[in-house]
């Protein structure tokens, strides 16, 4: 039996997530429909445009994405740490940009007298929604269901847009992340949607790599690469920017079938760092939801990541040793 979203999330184990949503039957997300002919290509904005303005509100980062046809892709960190040290304030002035609140919390932001019974439901609002504010659940929600209903307006129909729920997977470690990561943003690749990452539209590897060209610096609306994590740095993904993006770049290459590439372990520095041969690299980096569902990392943070959800058999743990390890 399928268990629910919030049981798969252990924050304690990590704070990293691969979640994607598909289309139900033959509904289009974007792109053309093949049986009809119609374009559905400026949906792709609808999603991206949603999900960056979604990660300012929520205590959510946003690591990669790909927008495809009838799917999507997301690699989401939830900012703990973040949520946990907003005011009232700050977590009712961000609860209000997506719903109306209460009447309490209304009149707590106007700066109003509030009654002691008032001000104790304020209170008891706001935790709340402090933590929606930093639930992956609420985060798709908000996400998928804004986007149903404005396809569902333009399609003039109504019902069912989304296949179910969204999948979400853990990433327990860094090999997990940066694997999923590469996997999430090749896919226009994968998919011969696009020759190369830098023209995958709607990819969050075209944005990091359009952002460097023009001025050296990161996307401000994505969460940034920050090399090896040290006491004083902010929070970030565990890597260099110039080396993921030369590692995906490597591997686009060789999956391309009217190019031919070889992945020289000597000019990928992430691969000696997270000590995986490039066999077992374009392996996962390629396959990463055929090889794995639930939960992806080292056969010791699997067992952990078991032990916190109360998952009694370890998911894919056979993949885990024989491409993580």
């Amino acid at each position: 039996m399928p268990k629910p979203r919030k049981s798969l999330i252990s924050l304690q184990d990590t704070p990293y997530y691969h979640c994607v949503s598909r289309c139900v039957r033959r509904a289009f997300l974007c792109g053309e429909d093949k049986f009809t002919g119609q374009s559905y290509e400026h949906r792709r904005g609808w999603v991206e445009d949603k999900m960056l303005a979604l990660a300012k509100v929520f205590a959510i980062d946003v690591c990669a994405y790909a927008v495809m046809s009838n799917h999507t892709h997301l690699v989401l960190h939830v900012n703990e740490d973040e949520a946990i040290n907003w005011d009232v304030k700050q977590v009712l002035e961000r609860w209000h940009q997506l719903h109306k609140g209460t009447q309490f919390t209304d009149k707590y932001l106007r700066d109003e007298a509030l009654a002691e019974f008032e001000l104790a439901s304020v209170y008891e609002s706001c935790e709340k929604y402090r933590k929606r504010l930093m639930d992956i659940s609420w985060f798709m929600r908000e996400l998928n269901e804004s986007v149903a209903r404005m396809a569902n307006n333009e399609d003039k129909c109504t019902g069912r847009f989304w296949e179910g729920r969204f999948k979400s997977q853990a990433l327990l470690d860094e090999a997990a992340l940066v694997a999923c990561m590469a996997y999430v943003d090749l896919n226009p690749v994968r998919a011969k949607m696009e020759l190369t990452p830098e023209t995958s539209k709607h990819t969050s590897i075209k944005t990091r790599i359009e952002v460097a060209k023009t001025n050296q610096t990161q996307p401000k609306n994505l969460f940034p690469f920050i090399g090896y994590e040290r006491e004083d740095q902010p929070q970030g993904l565990p890597f260099k920017l110039t080396d993921y993006l030369e590692l995906v770049d490597l591997t686009g290459r060789v999956i391309r079938s009217d190019k031919r590439g070889a992945l020289d372990i000597s000019l990928a520095p992430i691969l000696q760092r997270i000590n995986l041969t490039t066999e077992q690299w374009l392996e996962v980096s390629t396959g990463f939801e055929k090889h794995f569902t639930t939960a992806v990392g080292s056969e010791r943070k699997l067992a952990k990541y078991c032990e916190h959800t109360h998952i009694k058999r370890r998911p894919n743990l056979a993949a885990c040793r024989r491409l993580l390890s």
